[in-house]
């Protein structure tokens, strides 16, 4: 598959290029930049034709699909721009912050005949599929609540993380991770009971913040996240049985042992799973649903259901502050 890329982030740089490149159904061919300079030093690095400018790539008769990794407020645009142009994509994530902005690209994508993909890259992680069998059969009963955290150290203050214009900030840049971690366990239907964003009066984009959910069966999920924090990246579910722990959720590493805690009947399990490179699984995925249509977590009505959780997660800090 003939892919191009639009933008040169850091996100493509250290995961998704090398990724992309690697891959043996994959060919990149363009990769754009506004910053001609930008694009060579990529060009030169991961291979692909150097684009000065998106429009050209998309453009190139030779690019069946695009990687999107723009920065929040521009990806619902020009994820729009590529499904025009035909092009199938690869979007990161937050694809974008409203429910009908993601209906209008989810009815555009099928009226194209085109894949739409949010690359929300940890769902395609094995140990979250060992968590799915231990709820299919059983192993900690019904689900009665989840809590989900992702903070990271602060970054530089030029990130565009803390650029409002950019929709920066913790909701957008770590917080999605918690709330599509709340849907995929707890299914669509949740509600947000309460939450709150932590303002920062300096740049105007949130630094942290907190959420409770509600799901139709009376399960809740408590989320925090934040972006001047320790690292923590964990999820847990408990049942009326027992309990499941992912405690390394959201960045795995490629190349070691994941874990998955079992607690049930007063003993602990550890079960191990074995190393894998999400952003690898990721471009399997994506090759996999434009050639067959076969499924995966990263589409589908979960665009929809993500984007209405973060616009309604927005809302309700809005009227808590």
């Amino acid at each position: 598959m003939r892919i191009g890329v639009l933008g040169c982030a850091d996100i493509a740089w250290r995961r998704m290029l090398p990724a992309l490149v690697g891959h043996p159904s994959v060919e990149v061919v363009a990769i754009g930049s506004r910053d001609a300079a930008k694009a060579a030093a990529f060009a030169r690095r991961f291979g692909g034709e150097p684009v000065t400018g998106y429009e050209a790539v998309l453009a190139r008769s030779d690019v069946e699909a695009v990687y999107v990794p723009l920065p929040p407020a521009l990806n619902a645009d020009w994820t729009r721009r590529a499904l025009e142009a035909d092009k199938h994509v690869l979007c990161e994530k937050p694809l974008t912050s409203t429910a009908r902005q993601a209906s209008e690209l989810r009815e555009l994508a099928r009226a194209r005949g085109r894949a739409l993909f949010e690359n929300y890259m940890f769902l395609c992680h094995p140990q979250h599929h060992v968590v799915d069998e231990l709820l299919a059969t059983g192993q900690i009963g019904h689900v009665r609540s989840l809590t989900a955290e992702f903070t990271i150290p602060g970054k530089p203050a030029g990130d565009i993380r803390h650029r409002r214009d950019l929709d920066g900030g913790a909701l957008t840049g770590v917080g999605v991770y918690p709330l599509r971690t709340a849907l995929r366990y707890l299914g669509p239907g949740l509600e947000v009971a309460g939450a709150y964003l932590k303002p920062d009066p300096r740049t105007g984009v949130d630094t942290g913040g907190a959420a409770l959910l509600t799901a139709p069966d009376g399960a809740v999920a408590q989320l925090s996240f934040g972006l001047e924090h320790a690292y923590r990246s964990r999820y847990e579910l408990t049942g009326s049985r027992g309990r499941i722990t992912v405690p390394w959720a959201y960045t795995p590493p490629a190349d070691r042992t994941a874990l998955v805690h079992l607690e049930r009947d007063g003993s602990r399990e550890e079960l191990l799973v074995p190393p894998q490179d999400q952003f690898r699984s990721v471009v399997t995925a994506f090759v996999e649903g434009v050639r067959s249509g076969a499924p995966s977590p990263l589409t589908g009505e979960a665009l929809s259901d993500q984007a209405r959780l973060v616009e309604d997660l927005r809302a309700a800090a809005r009227r808590g502050h």
